[in-house]
């Protein structure tokens, strides 16, 4: 491990670590919020799963969550959205939709993919792990949100992982990759054609026959890439099939950017604090 900045924040530390990780066969990096709680005490934890195109460090400088994160006595891990470095394979047409800075969070199983692209695996085991145990984080008390891409990533990640992620929220998620030209993409080339291995991966799908699980997700009006790629009334509906409770919050004249994002952020890590106890 080692840690690349150390900077003060709202009486808190905001770090930017590199470690290598084994699910990744690569060096990774992630931004780590401690608050000022954590110099005396283990806090809860959220992890925080950016979009496309973005690394760990556009949240960290746009999102304005640090001051809520000391508020409330939350610590706050933002991974990077795929593998990288020397020998790790990005989209043959240079595309920002797949490849570097957009690994999906999904376990790709397709070559020359399936080597380094395992972001389910790191995001639901390797890296929570590696985080407990080098700082005071509690492995009781955690949650995890995103935006976008990383709001998908959220989603399928707690509905797979209910007894290790105790609340979920989202930004813009894309809630059916299934069914949007971007995830179509991304599962067709890292998991292949056969799409019942697609499904484990997608929100709409995962909600039939999942456990209730608090959940916040906030969508703007104004998203230009909300009728084509996030389609949020498919998740309206599937949790009205499955029988499931969720706030979903449809916010007059915001887009898909950080501004939305950081108008609602106190929100979320307040729901997130008030549900993981």
């Amino acid at each position: 491990m080692n840690i690349v900045n150390d900077q003060r924040c709202f009486g808190g530390r905001q770090l930017r670590i590199s470690h290598y990780a084994g699910s990744l066969a690569c060096d990774m990096h992630f931004s780590l919020y401690l608050p000022p709680q954590a110099e005396h005490e283990q806090v809860p934890v959220l992890y925080w799963l950016s979009g496309l195109t973005c690394t760990d460090e556009n949240f960290v400088t746009k999102a304005g969550a640090q001051r809520y994160a000391a508020e409330h006595g939350v610590a706050i891990v933002a991974p990077d959205t795929s593998p990288r470095g020397e020998g790790v394979p990005d989209d043959p047409e240079g595309a920002y939709d797949f490849g570097l800075g957009a690994g999906f969070y999904v376990d790709a199983t397709q070559a020359p993919w399936s080597k380094h692209y395992r972001m389910y695996e790191y995001i639901a085991v390797e890296l929570p792990g590696f985080v407990e145990q080098h700082f005071p984080v509690s492995a009781s008390q955690v949650g995890i949100f995103g935006h976008s891409m990383g709001g998908h990533g959220a989603l399928t990640i707690a509905l797979r992982n209910p007894d290790k992620f105790r609340s979920v929220s989202a930004f813009a998620p894309i809630v059916s990759p299934m069914r949007c030209p971007w995830g179509q993409k991304a599962l067709a080339n890292y998991l292949g054609d056969d799409r019942e291995q697609w499904r484990q991966y997608d929100t709409t799908e995962l909600l039939a026959g999942a456990s209730p699980l608090p959940m916040l997700v906030d969508q703007g009006d104004a998203d230009q890439f909300l009728r084509e790629q996030l389609k949020t009334e498919l998740l309206v509906e599937a949790l009205d099939s499955a029988g499931l409770t969720a706030d979903v919050r449809m916010q007059p004249g915001y887009d898909h950017s950080y501004f939305f994002i950081a108008s609602f952020m106190g929100d979320h890590i307040r729901f997130h604090r008030n549900n993981l106890g």
